[in-house]
C-alpha cells in the first residue's frame, strides 16, 4: 500500500518541476490546499441531501401547492395479473412475438396491449409535484452558489486578469473563502451523484453521471495540485444558466406558459454564451497558453485540461440539443408541450390519452419529445 501511494502521489505527475509537496505544506504564514482537506466534502454532501429532503418537504411543497400544482401521476394502467406477470417478472417491453401472445391469450388487439405496458411504466414516474420540488431545491442551490461565487471573485485578481492564475504558482495561500467554495460545490456534485440514483429517471442518465463523475474528478484535481484560482473560474461561470433553466421547469409545472418561454430564452442564451463562447476563449485560453508561457506544461496539466476539453465536448452537446428545441419552438411560436418535454421527458414516453378513453381503443398520442441531454437537470459546474 505504501509503494502504491507513493506512485499515486508521484510529486513529478502531480506538481511543476522542482516543487515538491513538503515546499505546500502549510505554515504559521500560509495555508495551501493539503488533500485529506476534501473528506470534508462527503459527510457535507450527507447534510446537503438532508438539507434537500427538508427543503423539498417544507418549502418547496407548499409552494407547490399555492401554485395549484397537484400531485396527481400519470393514467393508471387497469389491473391484469396475466400483464402485471409478465411486466414484473419478465420484461417491462415486450417484443412482437410476446405481443402476439398476449394478444392471443387475452384476445386484445396488439395496440392495446403496448399501451398497456406503456401505461403502466409510466406508474412509476413521479408527479409534477415532485418534479416541481426538484427543481426548486435545484434552483435555489445554484442561485445560492452562483451568487457566492460572483461576490466571492469580484474581490479577487483572476477575475479581471486571468495571467493570475499563475503567478507564483503552486505558491498560491488558500483562503478561507476559497475554501468554502471549492467544498460546497464537490459536496453538492458528489450529493448528485447519489441522488441521481433515487431522483427522476431521465433518458440522458448515463451522460449525466458521466458529467458529475468528470466535474468531481476536475474539482478534486484542481484543488490537489492548486490549481484553485482557475477552477472557481470554471465552477462560477458554468453556474450561470443553471438557475435560468430550473426556473423555466418551474414555470413550465405552474402552467406559467409566457414566463416559461421567456426563461428559456433567457437559458439558451446564457448558455450558449458562455460555454460556446466565454469558455473556450476566457478559461481554456489561460489553461492552454497563459499558463503554458508562465508556469509551463507537466503531466497533471496535460490531465487537466483534457477533462477540460471533455467537459467542453459536453457543453456543445448540450448546446446542439438547445438550438434544436429552439428551432422547433420559434417554427411552433412557442415553447409548446411537445418542446417542453425535450427538457423534462423521463426514461419512457407518456401516453396522453383523454381521461375516461376506453383503454381498448388503438389511437395514442405520443406526448414526449426525442431529445434530453443536459436540459434535463441542469449543468453541472466543472460541472456542467
Amino acid at each position: 500500500m505504501a509503494g502504491i501511494l507513493a506512485w499515486f502521489w508521484n510529486e513529478r505527475f502531480w506538481l511543476p518541476h522542482n516543487v515538491t509537496w513538503a515546499d505546500l505544506k502549510n505554515t504559521e504564514e500560509a495555508t495551501f490546499p493539503q488533500a485529506e482537506d476534501l473528506y470534508l466534502a462527503f459527510p457535507l454532501a450527507f447534510c446537503i441531501f438532508m438539507v434537500r429532503l427538508i427543503f423539498e418537504r417544507f418549502v418547496a411543497k407548499p409552494c407547490a401547492i399555492a401554485l395549484n400544482i397537484q400531485a396527481n401521476g400519470p393514467q393508471i394502467a387497469q389491473p391484469n395479473a396475466i400483464l402485471e406477470k409478465v411486466f414484473t417478472a419478465i420484461t417491462k417491453h415486450p417484443d412482437e412475438k410476446r405481443l402476439e401472445g398476449l394478444s392471443k391469450q387475452l384476445d386484445w388487439d396488439v395496440r392495446s396491449i403496448q399501451r398497456w405496458f406503456r401505461q403502466r411504466r409510466n406508474q412509476e414516474k413521479p408527479s409534477t409535484l415532485t418534479r416541481f420540488c426538484e427543481s426548486m431545491w435545484r434552483f435555489s442551490f445554484y442561485l445560492y452558489v452562483f451568487t457566492y461565487g460572483v461576490r466571492f471573485l469580484k474581490k479577487t485578481p483572476w477575475l479581471w486578469n486571468t495571467r493570475h492564475c499563475w503567478y507564483n504558482y503552486p505558491y498560491q495561500p488558500l483562503t478561507t473563502d476559497l475554501h468554502y467554495y471549492y467544498i460546497l460545490e464537490l459536496s453538492f456534485y458528489w450529493s448528485l451523484m447519489f441522488s441521481q440514483f433515487t431522483d427522476i429517471k431521465r433518458k440522458d442518465f448515463g451522460i449525466m453521471f458521466l458529467h458529475h463523475f468528470i466535474s468531481v474528478l476536475l474539482i478534486t484535481f484542481s484543488y490537489v495540485n492548486n490549481m484553485a484560482r482557475v477552477g472557481t473560474l470554471v465552477l462560477c461561470l458554468h453556474d450561470s444558466a443553471d438557475a435560468l433553466l430550473e426556473a423555466a421547469k418551474m414555470a413550465n409545472y405552474a402552467k406559467f406558459q409566457k414566463m416559461c418561454d421567456l426563461l428559456f430564452v433567457m437559458f439558451a442564451m446564457v448558455f450558449i454564451t458562455t460555454r460556446l463562447g466565454i469558455f473556450p476563449l476566457w478559461v481554456l485560453n489561460t489553461t492552454l497558453f497563459e499558463s503554458w508561457e508562465i508556469v509551463g506544461p507537466y503531466p497533471s496539466w496535460w490531465v487537466f485540461n483534457l477533462l477540460l476539453l471533455l467537459i467542453q465536448g459536453l457543453n456543445c452537446f448540450w448546446s446542439y440539443l438547445i438550438v434544436k428545441i429552439a428551432c422547433k419552438a420559434v417554427s411552433k411560436g412557442k415553447v409548446s408541450k411537445d418542446d417542453r418535454s425535450d427538457i423534462e421527458s423521463s426514461s419512457d414516453e407518456e401516453d396522453l390519452e383523454p381521461p375516461g378513453k376506453n383503454p381498448h381503443t388503438t389511437t395514442t398520442t405520443n406526448g414526449t419529445g426525442g431529445t434530453n441531454g443536459y436540459l434535463l437537470t441542469g449543468p453541472c459546474s466543472m460541472d456542467d
